[in-house]
This record gives C-alpha cells, sequence and structure tokens, in this order.
C-alpha cells in the first residue's frame, strides 16, 4: 500500500511539472510570436463596417506585397537595396482585397492589378512624416506613404470598407512557402521569366524558398505578359497554399504549425488591430471556417489607361465586383441570376424563423403615398406569410425600424435580412406581434439602402455581371496549369522570345525546381 501510495505521488508530482513546463513553454511561445509582430496603425482610413440584422460584420483586408528591399534577405532576392524601417519608395507590387462574409459561409480575393491609375488621396505616414496633399497615379505608389495611405487609396477606389491590412516583403513569401513544405503550381508549357528568374519545366513543381517568390513575381511569364497575367498565376498559387494550409498534413502537425506561425508573425505587418497572437488566431480561425469551394479569387476588370498604353483604369464591370463584395454577396454559391448574399433569407433561415411563418405589419411613416403597401407586397413576393399587412403609422418617423414582441426576436430578425435593415434598428415591444415602421430614411424601393438612404445595404448587384472578365476561380477548383505567355514578353542579349523559347535558349541554367 506504501509502495502504492508513493508510486501515484511520483506519478502525480510528474504530471504537476509536465503541466508547468508545458505551460511556461506555452507563456514563452505566445510572448515570441507576439514578440515577431510588427504592427501600425490603420487610423480609420478604411471606413467601418456596419453589422447585418444579426449582430455579425464581414471581414475585409487587404494584403499588400512590398517591393521593399530594406533588409539584407529582401536586398539578396529582389535585387537593390533601401533604408530599413520604412515604406518610402516602396511600391504595393501585389495588392488584394480579402474578403470574408458576416456569416463566415464564403470568402472572396479580388486582386487589383499595380498598374490601375487611381487618385490617391491626401496622406502622412506618421514613422516617416512622407506626406502628400494628393495625386492621380498609379495605385501601388500609395505605400510610399506608409500602409493606411494605400487602404486609404483602395477603400476610395472600390467604396469596400478596409478593416485591416496585412503586409508581406519578398523576405516573407519565403519563409511562409518553406514553413507549409513548398506549394504545388503546374505551369503549361516550359517558361523562363528573365527578370523574376523563374524558370521551370511544363507540368507540375513544389515550389520553396526563392522558387516560390520567382513564381509570385513573374509577370513576363504568364498570360499576357503583363500584371494581369501574375494576377491569375497568384491566385492558382495562393489557392494551392490555401488547400496546404487545411491539410491534416499541416495543421495537425504541432511542429508545423509552430513553424508556421513562427515564419507568419516574422513575415508580417499589420494594422494594430491584428497586432497580437490571439488576434490573429482569431482571424484564422474565421478563415477557417470558409470552405475551399466557397473562396473564390477574382481579378478587377480593366480597360486600357486613355492617356497610356502601359497602365489600366477600373473598367464599368468592376463597379458590379466591387458591389458583391460591398454588399457581402457570395460569389460562390450556386445557381444563376443575381445571387444572394450571406445575410439573405435564404442562406439565414436555418438560423431564424422561416419567412413563410412570419408575418408582419407594415406602417407608412412618412409622406410619400403607397410606401407601406409596396414593401408589404415585396415582402410577400419573397414568402413572407400572406397574413402581412400594411396601413399608416400613428405618426411620421425619421428612422425605419422594426418592433417585435416578447420572444420573437427571431421572427424580426428575418424582415430585417430580408430588406436589409441593421441590427441596430429592431427594437422589443410590449406587445405580440412584428411590427415594421417605414421611415423617411427609407423613402422609395423595397430594399433598404436602396435609394440612397442611410441604410448599410445597397440592392444586391448581378454577381454574373460581377465576374465578367474577372478570372473567376474557387480555391478548390484552381487546380490548373498557369498559362504561359505566347508572346515575346522576355529577351536574352538584347533579342526578344517568348518565356518558352527563352527556356530553350537557356538550357545551361539550371531550373528553379526539379
Amino acid at each position: 500500500m506504501a509502495r502504492r501510495k508513493r508510486v501515484a505521488r511520483i506519478a502525480l508530482l510528474t504530471v504537476s511539472a509536465l503541466i508547468l513546463v508545458t505551460a511556461g513553454a506555452g507563456a514563452w511561445l505566445y510572448e515570441h510570436l507576439n514578440g515577431n509582430i510588427n504592427s501600425v496603425s490603420l487610423d480609420g482610413k478604411g471606413g467601418s463596417e456596419k453589422a447585418d440584422a444579426f449582430g455579425r460584420t464581414p471581414i475585409n483586408i487587404l494584403v499588400i506585397g512590398s517591393d521593399g528591399r530594406n533588409n539584407a534577405a529582401d536586398c539578396k532576392l529582389g535585387g537593390g537595396c533601401g533604408s530599413a524601417g520604412s515604406t518610402v519608395g516602396h511600391n504595393a507590387d501585389v495588392e488584394m482585397v480579402v474578403h470574408v462574409s458576416a456569416d463566415r459561409s464564403n470568402a472572396t480575393v479580388m486582386s487589383v492589378p499595380r498598374d490601375t491609375m487611381t487618385q490617391v488621396p491626401a496622406c502622412k505616414d506618421p514613422d516617416s512624416n512622407q506626406s502628400t496633399p494628393g495625386y492621380y497615379g498609379q495605385i501601388n505608389s500609395a505605400l510610399q506613404y506608409g500602409p493606411a495611405c494605400q487602404v486609404a487609396t483602395v477603400h476610395q477606389l472600390t467604396g469596400i470598407t478596409i478593416d485591416h491590412f496585412v503586409m508581406l516583403d519578398f523576405a516573407g513569401v519565403v519563409k511562409m512557402s518553406d514553413a507549409v513544405g513548398g506549394v504545388s503550381v503546374c505551369v503549361s508549357d516550359n517558361v523562363y521569366d528573365t527578370y523574376s528568374h523563374l524558370k521551370l519545366a511544363k507540368g507540375t513543381h513544389t515550389l520553396k524558398g526563392d522558387a516560390a517568390l520567382e513564381f509570385v513575381r513573374s509577370r513576363h511569364g504568364f498570360g499576357d505578359g503583363s500584371d494581369l497575367g501574375r494576377t491569375v498565376s497568384q491566385h492558382l498559387f495562393l489557392s494551392a497554399m490555401i488547400r496546404k494550409f487545411k491539410s491534416a498534413g499541416t495543421l495537425g502537425n504541432p511542429a508545423k504549425v509552430y513553424s508556421l506561425a513562427d515564419a507568419a508573425t516574422k513575415a508580417l505587418t499589420v494594422d494594430d488591430g491584428l497586432g497580437s497572437v490571439t488576434k490573429l488566431i482569431d482571424l484564422a480561425t474565421d478563415l477557417n471556417k470558409v470552405p475551399s469551394k466557397r473562396m473564390t479569387f477574382t481579378t478587377m476588370q480593366t480597360a486600357a489607361d486613355p492617356t497610356n498604353a502601359n497602365r489600366v483604369v477600373p473598367a464599368a464591370a468592376a463597379k458590379q465586383l466591387f458591389a458583391t463584395i460591398a454588399n457581402d454577396q457570395s460569389l460562390s454559391s450556386a445557381g444563376g441570376g443575381k445571387k444572394k448574399s450571406s445575410a439573405s433569407p435564404s442562406a439565414s433561415a436555418a438560423a431564424t424563423v422561416p419567412a413563410s411563418e412570419v408575418t408582419v405589419r407594415v406602417e407608412n411613416g412618412t409622406t410619400t403615398g403607397g410606401r407601406a403597401s409596396a414593401v408589404a407586397n415585396g415582402l410577400v413576393a419573397k414568402g413572407f406569410g400572406s397574413g402581412t399587412t400594411s396601413g399608416n403609422a400613428p405618426e411620421q418617423s425619421a428612422r425605419t425600424t422594426v418592433t417585435y414582441g416578447p420572444g420573437q426576436k427571431a421572427e424580426a430578425q428575418t424582415v430585417a435580412s430580408a430588406i436589409g435593415l441593421p441590427a441596430s434598428h429592431l427594437t422589443q415591444g410590449s406587445t405580440s406581434g412584428v411590427v415594421l415602421v417605414i421611415g423617411s430614411d427609407w423613402p422609395s424601393g423595397t430594399t433598404y439602402g436602396s435609394s440612397g438612404s442611410g441604410g448599410s445595404s445597397a440592392a444586391p448587384a448581378d454577381t454574373h455581371a460581377a465576374v465578367a472578365d474577372a478570372h473567376a476561380q474557387t480555391a478548390d477548383g484552381a487546380k490548373g496549369c498557369a498559362k504561359v505567355s505566347p508572346y515575346k514578353t522576355v529577351e536574352i542579349n538584347g533579342v526578344p522570345m517568348t518565356p518558352s523559347q527563352a527556356y530553350a535558349a537557356a538550357s545551361g541554367r539550371k531550373d528553379s525546381a526539379p
């Protein structure tokens, strides 16, 4: 018995010691990773999100790939060197707006080509004191005035709220690709980009380190040899990396997870809203909720700049693409026509009461005749109960509201979701029923915000039009090969040639990857 007690005591002490060591290591790891993170203030430059009828908000992140060469690793990888600790002279050679829907069911990644001409707003970088009164120029140049200026420029161009930014440099791409054990990509033909130095034989390759950087930097190797072709190949690379992240072999291996976390925190500069391990974990958790088949990669549609053949401007179709992201609409949902936002009745029915089980008393609190009847008819057309009625409110109202009885919040949320009304407009009353009072902030239409009102939602955009010529593909389906340019986009010894011809001409040069 005494021996048994002694063994139990030893076991207890051993377990206690392990817990203490593990806890200590955990604290050390947390502090270590936290110390890796470099963060700066966004200072409200990207606008602010509004919650949907359920109090949920989307996430919009601007991912910036900097061409800065302000450390030894970046100088070696990119050629040329710059000053440390500053974005002065740097350009945002990669810009992607990453949108995660309010209900976390889908995501959109929209690339903005670096050659896009736009208006850069007045900016001042608090770190370098570099400032500008604003100018018309290439969109990637805004980074010279700090990441917040780049965010403000993209926000102004697209109308999309930008909550956060994540900035990665050359060395960061190398570290991240190495941390996941390499990224598998395919090229449609032999390719040698004499500018990025990417040299690959036709087929599939696993890219690590410098080879990964050469691939994502290559703009002369793919498509038409411009930045537009590069965005498509970058989407292929990122899709493959996402699939690798989500594989059990990566996320189920503690050593790989630590290696990835260490590489990520060292490689990234973020806004202070993401400036801690806890916040980055929360973001990663939200991103991981979205299945690969619901992650859509697109490129902003462009037209030639009428004043400069080497630059582009947003095409008319880009407005629809911007609107789908701003309206929180999925680009990966099935079906035709105008696809619905994540806050639409059909998407939220499982979480609330079906529209068919909800009747609404619609009251007109405006001076415009027929408003209640029009909205009530619109609700019935959307599947709300036939007992839905209309009439005049007891008094005029400046604000549109939904008042619900005890225990009927779910019904009110279904109504608010159907018309695009923010959660802040919902109020619990003392009597049974759901009453929608139309205020003067909703002067026309059957969707709140569709006619210039103060609502947070605009009329749904046509998602088919939004992805026209936007090279849309989902992360699970982006397994094709990057299309090697058939044009003479590169040269060797001053002789123009196609990337495939350059590959043959440079037979003595080692390939970037086996």
